[in-house]
Parts: C-alpha cells; structure tokens; sequence
C-alpha cells in the first residue's frame, strides 16, 4: 500500500521532531552533568585564588618579617634610616577607624533597610533605592575630594567645637578641633559603607517570607513587633553578612581616608587627633620604598589581610554559635 505525498511529510516531521527531543534531552542531561563540576570547580578557584595571595605576600614579606620579628605589631617607631618598623601606629588607626564607622553606619543602614523593605511605599522605595545605589558608585577620591572641601571645614567650624563644648571632659573629644582627624575620617567610612550594607540588609529583609509576617500579625502583633521579633531575628545571618562587607570595605579604603586622616603616626582616643591607617601607610610610601622598606610594606599589608581575615572568621563563628543557641532553645 502506498502512502501518499501528505503522510510522508507528517512522517518526516515526527521524525525530525522525535530527534529535535532527542538531542535536546541529551543536551541537558550532559549540562546537568556538568554543572556540579563546573560549581565545584569556580569554588575550588576562588579558595585557591584567596590561598594564593596569602603565600604571595608571605614569600615578598618573609625576609622583613624574620629582621623585624614581632616587635613589627608592638613597636610605633618607623624609621627606615635605621632600620626600625612599628605598624602600631597604623594597625590602631585601621582597627579604630573602622570600628567608628561602623558604630556610624550599622544604626542608619539598618534603618534605612528597614524602611525601604517593610515602610516605604513602592514609589519611594524604588527612588531611595536608585539612590542608595548612585552613593555606592560613587569612586572614593571624589568622596574624598568632597571631604576636604565641604566634610572637614564643617567638622572644624560646628561639630568637633560642640563635641568639645559638650562632651570635653572625655578623652574622645579634648584635642584641638581641626576638621581632620579619626573622627572625620571615620564619618567619611560610614558614608561609604552605609549604601553597601543597606542593599545588602534590604534584600536579606526582603527574602523573609510573607508568611512569616502574616503569621505574628494575625497574633495580635504591631508592625515592629511584627519587624523585631520575626524579620530581623530571621534575617540575621544575612544582617551580619552586610556588616562584615562593609567593614572589609572600611578595612581597606585608602584614597578617601588618606585625605582627611592627618597621616600622622599617633596613637591615641583624642578623636580629634591625626593618625594613619595600614591602607594609607602603604599608599603613600609603596612607590618611593625600596630594599627593607618595600618588603615591610609588603609586610604591612599581610597584617591588613590577616586582620579582614579573623574578622571574617570570628563573625561566622558569632553567627554560627547564636544560630546553634537559638535553635536548641527551640
């Protein structure tokens, strides 16, 4: 029996479609092979990527570390004449500077994520949350251009002059107001990290679920009881994640900083006083050192990787411990 020219058309067009499927199933079965490896390969790069700059500065920076021995993180002496590094000076100011920064910006950056996530109206979400976004883009120089022009007068004429008045009887606020300083530089940090810690809050407070909220409020709960008792403890680890981004921001922020700080190897809680940090200290003297200088540089900046570094682990370890409490309380 022979078919006619319309049935050998619909056959070959199965045919072709049954293949088409084929190929399509054997196409994604041979990606849903690959993209284990593939993870497991980008994570296994970015470990050895993290490992690698780690032995790099350890290689530069051994010859200085085994002249300057641990006198290098006690000593406040730098004197590349004779031979003499202290990086206390630069770790206090690192460690102080960014621990004010975020006593700054933690409070307003919570804030403002709350808002944006649970308050706002969408309108003004989308807008605050455009902005936010532009501040976070914005490159440090020009921050700190903006804080040698506008920041650090106004710090000279009204703040530092009132936290003196007001609050003088404290060792914070007893030096001589000049705008520059820890404290100004530290308001400088906040402003930058406020944006970074903000969008990361806002979308860790966004990803509670609904649920969550609807089932306090039908308890009988407010809006921020509703906030303080479920999306925030819910939220929790994601919060400190947005802390420790921005305080590695802060950690390493040179340009900025270097700016408004004073450059002054000062060790002292005179907030008013000038000082230095470990990224400014490298930044200003990298590219005229040579010899034992550029390695204690080197050196330098190893301590700075260290520091972000047990910073990071300890906040996991916080967050695990809080997180394991809380649950065997449950």
């Amino acid at each position: 029996m022979n078919m006619s020219d319309d049935d050998l058309s619909t056959s070959k067009d199965s045919n072709k479609h049954k293949v088409k499927k084929i190929n399509s199933h054997l196409i994604s079965r041979f990606i849903a092979g690959l993209l284990p490896n593939f993870t497991r390969f980008c994570a296994f790069v970015v470990a050895i990527l993290l490992l690698f700059i780690l032995i790099v500065l350890f290689i530069e920076a051994w010859d200085a570390i085994r002249i300057n021995g641990w006198s290098f993180i006690t000593s406040s002496t730098w004197d590349p004449v004779k031979g003499i590094y202290g990086a206390l000076p630069a770790i206090f100011g690192t460690l102080l500077t960014s621990f004010l920064a975020l006593l700054i910006a933690v409070p307003a950056s919570f804030g403002a994520a709350i808002f944006l996530s649970e308050i706002a109206p969408s309108k003004v979400k989308n807008i605050a949350s455009f902005i936010i976004e532009m501040i976070a883009a914005i490159p440090s120089v020009i921050i700190g251009l903006w804080g040698i022009r506008v920041l650090v007068p106004f710090m000279a004429d009204f703040i530092q002059p009132w936290l003196s008045k007001i609050l003088g009887f404290l060792p914070f606020f007893s030096g001589q107001p000049t705008g520059y300083g820890f404290l100004t530089s530290s308001v400088i940090l906040a402003i930058m990290i406020i944006p970074i810690i903000t969008s990361m809050s806002r979308e860790v407070l966004r990803s509670v679920p609904n649920s969550q909220r609807e089932a306090m409020l039908a308890l009988g709960a407010t809006k921020w009881e509703t906030i303080s008792r479920v999306v925030l403890p819910y939220g929790n680890s994601g919060l400190v994640g947005a802390i420790i981004l921005g305080l590695g921001r802060a950690l390493g922020e040179t340009m900025a900083v270097a700016m408004v700080i004073g450059n002054s190897p000062n060790i002292t809680f005179d907030l008013f006083s000038g000082g230095m940090t470990i990224a400014t200290k490298i930044a200003s003297e990298f590219g005229e050192s040579g010899g034992q200088s550029r390695e204690t540089l080197i050196e330098l900046a190893l301590v700075l990787f260290v520091i972000a570094l047990l910073v990071n682990v300890i906040a996991r370890l916080l967050v695990w411990r809080a997180t394991k409490v809380k649950t065997e309380k449950g």
